[in-house]
């Protein structure tokens, strides 16, 4: 039995020599392996503007998912809330929710998923805006703002089902609080944040206020992975990353690049050190190697989950790295 449940996050990666098309087939075919093996949520996340991502549009995906599974809890990870108007939201996740009920999960963040200029594209993005946003998405779907506020009569329908569970993602702790305040779980994006998930994670807990959805705080943590069944092949896998973190620090986008472009890549020493860093943040090793790293993380944490991302540029080799995980907690 795992000591931590355990999560997938797909991003849906479009690698080099394949099409959206293919991701999104892949995605299924993840999704499905990921019931099987017993995984407990399948979470979608929201991108604008990156050639290498097929998960621009969350909340089809996640219909989309959740029509071709049975079991799994699928959800966003997350619909990034400025780029929305939290009725959109609201009104998109209760349908979602009377599509599949009890199997829907809605986590939010506060940044935008994209470059500046895209983002202005969507609409006037402002993360400041977050708290109050979210406030807005519970009151409009519980239909609890007073009788004086503009939106008492607005109604989010279908008005007969709830919003599923919601999380607020962060990946520096600054909204941290509010998710505690407001009873809703957490996750902290350790897959690909350089601050210490331990104080934010403190923090929610200490500001935790029991609610309907959450009698006890909640906490999720990403984790980057690369398994395989050596360490050297894990290494090898992760390569496709390490070009793909240079190439969106110079803002060049593109495909996921095979770890055989990445091996023929002449990284500068500047670049090596981009790459050592996120290397840092990565999980990756033979399936034994990866359990102890992620049931460290789950100790250092106090996580009650670990949800892991796998950009494996190779979809086979991405399948069999999920399945190895699982087959290492057995």
């Amino acid at each position: 039995m795992a000591t931590v449940q355990l999560s997938v996050l797909d991003l849906v990666p479009i690698g080099t020599g394949s099409s959206s098309r293919q991701a999104l087939a892949h995605m299924l075919e993840l999704a499905q392996l990921a019931e099987e093996l017993g995984y407990v949520r399948f979470w979608l996340a929201e991108h604008h503007g990156m050639p290498s991502i097929a998960s621009s549009s969350p909340e089809i995906l996640i219909a989309r998912v959740a029509a071709a599974t049975r079991r799994i809890r699928v959800g966003a990870g997350g619909i990034m809330l400025p780029n929305h108007a939290p009725l959109r939201v609201a009104e998109a996740f209760h349908t979602l929710n009377a599509l599949f009920p009890g199997r829907i999960d809605l986590g939010v963040g506060r940044a935008p998923g994209t470059d500046p200029v895209t983002s202005a594209a969507l609409r006037p993005f402002d993360a400041a805006q977050f708290p109050s946003q979210l406030q807005e998405l519970l009151a409009l779907s519980r239909r609890a703002f007073p009788p004086d506020h503009p939106f008492h009569g607005v109604r989010v329908v279908p008005d007969d089902v709830d919003l599923p569970p919601v999380w607020v993602l962060g990946s520096s702790g600054a909204t941290a609080g509010l998710a505690g305040q407001l009873g809703l779980g957490y996750g902290f994006a350790s897959h690909f944040s350089f601050d210490p998930p331990g104080p934010a994670i403190e923090r929610y807990r200490r500001a935790f206020q029991p609610s309907a959805q959450f009698p006890r705080p909640h906490v999720i943590v990403g984790a980057t992975v690369f398994c395989a069944p050596t360490d050297e092949e894990a290494d090898w896998l992760a390569k496709s990353m390490d070009l793909a973190w240079v190439r969106l620090r110079r803002g060049e986008l593109g495909r996921l690049p095979s770890p055989e472009e990445a091996a023929a890549y002449p990284f500068t020493e500047e670049e090596r050190y981009i790459v050592a860093q996120h290397r840092a943040l990565a999980i990756w090793g033979s399936p034994a190697a990866v359990r102890e790293r992620l049931e460290q993380l789950a100790a250092e944490t106090g996580a009650d989950e670990i949800m892991i991302s796998s950009m494996i540029h190779d979809h086979e080799a991405r399948l069999r790295s999920y399945r190895l995980v699982m087959e290492a907690f057995a």
